[in-house]
């Protein structure tokens, strides 16, 4: 049998590996891209949200969460629930609609799509005739009636998408009953709104948009009541006990209308501007909702006065005398207010305004005074401000938990406690095995902390680093301010804000320990900062320094950007992280790489000049070393700059070309006239491809020149306890590797802990190593004489970890963008080499070590590399032999951005950015899976349930 198996191929391995390896994308994080629309379901307490990509996300209960994706991927328009179902429909761009359902499959609800159906006119009339403005689920669960641009109203059956013809309402029929004069006026032109008599199903409201208003008789197919108004129409809403209706326009206006049991033409009973008497903008939607001490809530958007506040998002609350109108950073794409659903109940008693913004979800308390807004547990604003860096921590101790929770509290002091309105569904998920931290850095200065350990991904704490710095923005300044009399009373919500006082403040590289609390955040200015973490608030000088990583040589200037300018004297910090010291590079480039070691309380970092170690206990630089190569004028231009060498680019460019061709030349040989050229060509091309098929593809690799720009970046830092000078005698080390393809090693002395602050950091280099290839280096590790990469500072001091083998040989791995070699320590001699450019064609990106477990046993489990190409795979290697176990695509490799923002977790789990507000999380491990399962139980449908949905976007749907 042995003759047939294929080269390497063992059976016992395949098995592990499927017990080991499986990829999965589980979950997506953050808020939706582009958002389009947005439903409501009182009886499931579902919230939906469609975007322009045509997806559709369901939200409930914390951990309850369903997603569907429309296959047209056209701009979902409106999104309207079943009444007393599981159900719901969503019309397309497209004029397509489609039927969703929550079906329950083993054991877990899901969400599918039923059915889908285009309108279609009689043969030879226009697309208005059938374009859909308005869509009303009725109560009974039987039919839509869908509103048209050419004024008629269809009637469509549940679930068949039937239409029945012969209870189509035209708008000849409706203008049998308005005066002459006003039909004149063209006034059915397009159906604005629909909406259900809330006590009597067989009535419908109808609103055209020039402005009539007529209550259509489903029984006896008339019109009963019609209620002529002079301004376009915008919205209608019922009031509970369908005595009144509220109608809102497009000159700012809204009128509220009796329904009188006879047939007396109704007069309006109040016709008001809130903002007026200048013109306002149109009042989209209008809520009117009763309560017990008899004073109503008014809630509208829009209506702002056209000149002064033409340009705000606004959504207004009238409560008796007192009146907020809340005013959000980005447009606001609809809202719905939650308020009691039992039909028998007297009064609405609104208890939450729920607004989707273009940009973040907003939760507006209306129970409580002040109406403060509520801390969404999912659905966050990532991108708040625009995040340029992640780092993740896996498996936090409880003890470092609850000191983030508790000053991420403090700063939530100003949110409601209101529990979280959206609640329906039930989340079945099994509870997270471990804590888990995902830190994002962001351009304004911030770091934020979010529990990434379930399906949820919910802010815990919010860390500035503005304060250590001086910017134009003073960071007490407070948006929210209002004067007494200041008229609109606009009130700042949400927390979207992409506009950042200084780009120099952006965070590029995060490291936290775990174990010591120590975090250490660098900067797109040269800025590293060390923090710890403290209880309580505390004002204090934070100490600086200065690394000059040019090391005074002749000949470089730097063209970019200052450095950020500190504040004098003591600075007061919030409970949490506070910084303690300052180490500021010079030339002020962005930090490229970033390492802490918390037992021996040092700091390195690197730029495209060079790198640095810092003694954060003594406060004191170790050393720094510059590795930049004459040639790299670049390097000194910094990213804000706009110098661009074009000369040097044209130049560095062509001699690409030459030294390419004069490479091929040499290959075919360069002798002989042009006929024997031309067939030695022919011949090696026959040759080469012969050789295509029987042997596997190496590519030709061109070696890069040391005369590359940015060959002195460096890209990557790594402390390690090994075998330097010799194989008797092991100590702490710094590695660090340059975008040239150069590793340097350095030898450190830290005293012990009883001379600790007595006796400097001593370092000295040991190594340097020049690759072949000169390609990027991306990572560093030392494995210990079992094969196993170092545990991480303190982790064997926790118990957490094994000791490292200290008794047999280490080995040091240096992972390229073009390759993998394995060297012995502490001869660095290459032992062996993975050349994964040449063999596949890609570039290594990232590159991490992670631990796979078991899912048939818990006694088994192995680490192996996780890396991510620049073709958007992601490859498993072992260790330390460097064997391909498996490929799986993930990231389109168009998606730079995304592949870019990939970071991978130590048990085999990762996250990237699928767009600017998202984080799409995968698993390649088959034991670490976090995904939703959730289950949605049908509650028992009251009887005389006729309070309709009233989350539509008809008018939404007509602007866009």
């Amino acid at each position: 049998m042995r003759r047939f198996l294929r080269p390497g191929h063992d059976p016992v391995r395949e098995r592990l590996k499927r017990d080991l390896f499986q990829f999965n994308k589980t979950v997506e994080h953050g808020f939706p891209h582009q958002p389009s629309a947005l439903g409501y379901s009182p009886f499931l307490h579902l919230m939906a949200i469609g975007t322009r990509s045509g997806a559709i996300k369901l939200y409930g209960a914390p951990g309850v969460e369903f997603m569907g994706l429309h296959e047209e991927n056209n701009t979902v328009m409106q999104i309207h629930f079943i009444p007393d179902q599981c159900q719901l429909v969503t019309l397309l761009d497209d004029n397509s609609l489609h039927l969703w359902s929550l079906k329950q499959h083993s054991g877990a609800s899901e969400l599918r799509e039923e059915h889908r159906f285009t309108l279609k006119g009689p043969p030879g009339s226009p697309p208005s005739a059938t374009q859909i403005t308005a869509v009303l689920p009725h109560s009974s669960r039987e039919v839509l009636y869908l509103g048209t641009e050419s004024g008629s109203i269809f009637v469509v059956e549940l679930p068949s998408f039937r239409v029945l013809e012969d209870r189509t309402i035209t708008s000849e029929a409706v203008l049998q009953r308005v005066p002459e004069d006003y039909c004149n006026r063209r006034s059915c032109e397009l159906v604005e709104a629909l909406r259900e008599h809330p006590k009597n199903p067989d009535q419908i409201l109808i609103g055209y948009s020039r402005g009539l208003i007529v209550l259509w008789d489903l029984q006896n197919n008339k019109v009963t009541h019609h209620f002529l108004g002079s301004q376009q129409l915008e919205n209608l809403y019922w009031q509970r006990d369908g005595s009144k209706f509220i109608s809102c326009h497009y000159d700012g206006s809204y009128t509220q209308w009796p329904v009188s049991s006879d047939n007396r033409q109704p007069e309006p009973l109040e016709n008001l501007v809130p903002y007026g008497p200048f013109p306002c903008k149109a009042i989209s939607k209008i809520y009117w909702q009763t309560t017990k001490n008899g004073l109503p809530y008014i809630i509208f958007q829009g209506g702002m006065p056209r000149a002064s506040y033409g340009d705000r998002h606004s959504i207004s609350v009238v409560h008796g005398s007192q009146q907020t109108a809340f005013d959000f950073t980005s447009r606001v794409i609809d809202f719905f207010i939650i308020f009691s659903s039992d039909p028998t109940a007297d009064f609405d008693d609104p208890s939450a305004m729920v607004v989707l913004a273009e940009e973040e979800l907003v939760v507006i308390d209306l129970k409580t005074a002040g109406w403060p807004a509520v801390h969404p547990p999912y659905l966050a604003s990532l991108h708040c401000s625009a995040i340029t860096c992640s780092h993740h921590v896996s498996n936090i101790p409880l003890k470092l938990w609850e000191r983030i929770i508790s000053a991420g509290s403090k700063q939530n002091i100003h949110y409601s406690n209101m529990p979280w309105p959206i609640d329906g569904g039930t989340n079945i998920a099994p509870d997270p095995p471990q804590r888990d931290l995902l830190l994002t850095g962001h351009e304004d200065g911030t770091v934020r902390f979010w529990d990434a350990s379930g399906v949820c991904l919910h802010l815990l704490y919010k860390l500035s680093t503005v304060r250590v710095f001086l910017t134009d923005a003073d960071p007490n300044d407070n948006m929210n301010t209002l004067g007494e009399d200041e008229w609109p009373p606009l009130r700042k919500v949400g927390t979207f804000d992409p506009y950042s006082d200084d780009p120099r403040l952006g965070i590029q590289k995060i490291y936290l320990c775990k174990y010591s609390g120590y975090l250490a955040v660098a900067g797109t200015a040269g800025q590293v900062l060390v923090m710890e973490l403290n209880d309580e608030d505390a004002e204090h000088v934070v100490d600086h320094a200065e690394a000059d990583l040019l090391q005074d040589q002749e000949g470089y200037r730097w063209k970019g950007h200052e450095k950020l300018k500190t504040r004098d004297g003591p600075v007061r910090f919030e409970a949490g992280f506070q910084p303690f010291v300052l180490v500021q590079c010079q030339p002020p480039a962005v930090v490229t790489s970033l390492a802490l070691h918390s037992e021996w309380k040092l700091v390195a970092f690197g730029t495209s000049h060079g790198f640095g170690l810092f003694d954060h206990q003594q406060k004191r630089l170790v050393f720094v070393k510059c590795t930049l190569h004459p040639s790299d004028q670049l390097a000194l231009e910094g990213p804000l700059s706009r110098v661009k060498s074009l000369k040097k680019s044209l130049r560095q460019s062509f001699r690409r070309i030459r030294r390419s061709r004069v490479s091929s030349r040499k290959r075919r040989g360069g002798s002989g006239n042009a006929s024997e050229v031309q067939e030695a060509n022919a011949k090696f091309d026959q040759d080469a491809l012969q050789e295509m098929e029987l042997a596997p593809v190496q590519r030709k690799i061109e070696a890069r020149s040391a005369e590359d720009s940015f060959t002195g970046f460096v890209r990557t830092l790594y402390f390690a306890d090994t075998f330097l000078r010799d194989s008797s005698r092991h100590c702490p080390s710094l590695w660090a590797g340059t975008n040239g393809g150069t590793v340097y090693a350095f030898c450190l002395r830290v005293p012990p802990a009883e001379r600790r602050m007595d006796e400097p950091v001593r370092a000295e280099q040991a190594k340097e190593i020049q690759l072949m290839h000169r390609a990027p280096v991306v990572g560093i590790l030392v494995l210990d004489g079992r094969s196993t990469p170092l545990p991480e500072p303190l982790e064997v001091a926790h118990d957490l970890s094994k000791s490292p083998d200290m008794q047999g040989s280490h080995q040091l791995l240096v992972a390229s963008e073009e390759q993998f070699k394995v060297f012995t320590l502490p001869k660095v001699s290459s032992k062996l080499k993975l050349k994964l450019t040449a063999l596949e064609g890609c570039r290594v990106r990232k590159v991490t070590v992670a631990n796979f477990g078991s899912c048939k046993t818990d006694d088994y489990s192995e680490n192996d590399l996780a890396v991510l190409t620049n073709l958007g795979d992601i490859q498993i290697i072992s260790l330390p032999f460097l064997k391909l176990q498996i490929r799986y695509p993930c990231i389109r490799k168009e998606d730079v951005s995304g592949i870019a923002s990939c970071v991978f977790t130590k048990y085999g789990q990762g996250f990237y950015l699928i767009s600017p507000s998202e984080f799409e999380r995968f698993s390649l491990s088959t034991k670490w899976l976090v995904e939703p399962r959730c289950i949605v139980d049908v509650p028992e449908v009251t009887s005389n349930n006729h309070i309709h949905n009233k989350s539509g976007m008809e008018n939404a749907a007509r602007k866009s």
